[in-house]
């Protein structure tokens, strides 16, 4: 036999018993990648379309991706189809769910700090709102939560809008009588101040309470309003447009467990992209608030901004019960208070 042939023959049998090695260090590669559930209340986004906050996870989630070539993949469950809304906060806390898009208000049964983050009228513009993260205030909050086991990894925040089914809720005076979904503890207590009756849902489940006349009015943001479609019962929209006295902050947060347990560059991929889908959200937030004025006058509904009065006698109301009933819960909570009264 020729050295030629024998030289061919061996290197033939060393390629053929190599290609299964190859085979399985590349499929170990792919079994190696870290798999992170990311869930939220809102509906499922259509590509560009529908709800920014679906979109902004799947937009996170694909730029984490790519960051960490791969390594680390993140699955988004819109519509709480992973675990339902109000269990999403807890589970975080104790690493059995990885990540949200959570509104942080929700939490103030379990953590009465984050009452903060959907304080009455302590946020009246974005402007506001946006200042907040690096500021004293946004600092403290940060610790607060990894203190209870939760990182923020992108800051989102919404301003809101009261839609009602038979009068406007404009001022406080509008409120007496009506049954009104709030969106947090201090915003119930806020309408009880004003003489309403409330009740306490997740945004995801207005629609149904208006439909059966369990609630009269609910305040919640734009994106929610249009997501949910309550403009097919209200008949009035007062919107926040520029001002408002609801502000939501609803960050995708992560649970600390989890992210302290990811090599350092996957950590850092988390906290950059993050940073990065920010302007995304306020984007959205924005276009939302706009949006919404027309999606209800197509349906019939009266339209009226709040005004810089109207503003004022919900903070007037606010700052004399419910920033005083919060800041009378703990230290804490009164800190928290300052410093936020301190960005006005």
């Amino acid at each position: 036999m020729s050295f030629e042939k024998t030289i061919g023959r061996r290197t033939l049998l060393r390629s053929a018993i190599a290609a299964p090695a190859i085979l399985t260090l590349g499929l170990g590669a792919a079994r190696a990648a870290t798999v992170l559930k990311l869930s939220h209340q809102f509906p499922s986004a259509n590509g560009d379309q529908g709800d920014f906050r679906d979109q902004m996870c799947r937009r996170f989630a694909k730029e984490v991706a790519v960051r960490t070539d791969g390594a680390l993949e993140i699955q988004v469950y819109p519509g709480s189809s992973l675990m339902k809304t109000n269990s999403q906060f807890g589970a975080m806390r104790k690493g059995a769910l990885d990540m949200s898009l959570w509104p942080l208000a929700y939490a103030s049964g379990e953590a009465p700090e984050t009452s903060i983050g959907l304080m009455p009228a302590l946020v009246g513009s974005y402007e506001q709102a946006l200042a907040w993260k690096s500021a004293p205030v946004g600092r403290r909050l940060v610790e607060l939560m990894a203190a209870k086991g939760l990182i923020f990894v992108s800051w989102v925040w919404q301003s809101g809008n009261a839609a009602s089914r038979s009068r406007p809720l404009y001022l406080p005076e509008d409120a007496k009588g009506l049954k009104v979904r709030g969106g947090s503890r201090e915003v119930d207590l806020l309408m009880k101040a004003a003489g309403a009756a409330t009740l306490n849902l997740p945004s995801n489940e207005v629609y149904v309470a208006m439909q059966t006349g369990a609630c009269d009015a609910t305040i919640t943001s734009s994106t929610s309003m249009i997501s949910f479609h309550v403009e097919e019962l209200a008949k009035h929209l007062t919107s926040g447009r520029g001002r408002f006295y609801w502000f939501m902050l609803e960050p995708i947060m992560m649970s600390k467990a989890i992210f302290d347990k990811l090599p350092s560059q996957q950590q850092e991929a988390i906290v950059s992209v993050g940073a990065e889908m920010e302007p995304f959200g306020e984007q959205g937030a924005k276009a939302d608030d706009i949006a919404i004025e027309t999606v209800f006058a197509k349906a019939g509904a009266t339209v009226k901004p709040l005004d810089d009065a109207g503003l004022s006698k919900w903070r007037d109301l606010a700052r004399g019960t419910v920033w005083k009933e919060f800041a009378d819960r703990s230290s804490t909570c009164a800190e928290l208070l300052k410093l936020g009264e301190a960005m006005m």
